[in-house]
């Protein structure tokens, strides 16, 4: 059977109601930038339809040449904006700036990834996004994080507990705010939705 990486690593666990410090080490994405509302934004779409067929397209790959299977992993987000505020008290996402993004293992590599690229644009669904699409590392290093369950728009509440964690125990925000969306939102209905939330931190 398929290794389900989110189940085996500590960076992927999180509990409701309580907010706990992580040490993310560096792990590698397929990555893609954009901005606008992930509701309304047709560029929010065509990066969802460019970074699935290079991450199934890297699975397969992975499993047929190096005899590795691994589930594929969760969507994740890293969502930031010029006023924070944009995210807590006033959730105004027309000015959002967002990388959507896949964890894939660290045995995969950027030919393997450029195959997978060509394969799905040969496809004629094509998303005209794919090219945007990057292998990249990202290093976030100490994080608090916490379980959301229910819809997107309910996060607010949970971002501002986070957001008072955060000062009274010592630690100052810095970095961007990330989501990593367990549950999927086409099958999963909004009240029982599973999303990380993620803050990377700096010790005062």
């Amino acid at each position: 059977m398929a290794t389900d990486l989110k189940k085996a690593l500590d960076a992927y666990q999180a509990k409701r109601g309580v907010f706990r410090l992580v040490d993310v080490p560096p792990m590698q994405y397929l990555m893609i930038d954009g901005a606008g509302d992930p509701n309304t934004s047709p560029a929010y779409a065509d990066a969802l339809t460019a970074l699935y067929p290079i991450a199934y397209g890297v699975k397969f790959a992975s499993r047929a040449q190096l005899g590795v299977d691994t589930v594929v992993m969760p969507l994740e987000g890293l969502w930031h904006a010029e006023d924070m505020a944009s995210f807590t008290s006033r959730r105004d996402k027309s000015t959002w700036l967002w990388t959507m993004m896949i964890m894939v293992p660290e045995h995969v590599t950027a030919e393997m990834v450029e195959t997978a690229r060509d394969k799905a644009a040969a496809k004629r669904d094509a998303s005209p996004s794919l090219p945007a699409v990057r292998l990249a590392t990202f290093d976030e290093g100490l994080c608090v994080q916490t379980l959301h369950i229910g819809s997107y728009d309910d996060e607010a509440p949970v971002l501002e507990d986070l957001h008072r964690f955060i000062p009274e125990n010592g630690l100052e925000m810095r970095g961007i705010h990330h989501e990593i969306y367990l549950s999927d939102a086409r099958r999963v209905e909004p009240a029982k939705l599973r999303t990380i939330l993620r803050q990377p931190v700096a010790r005062v």
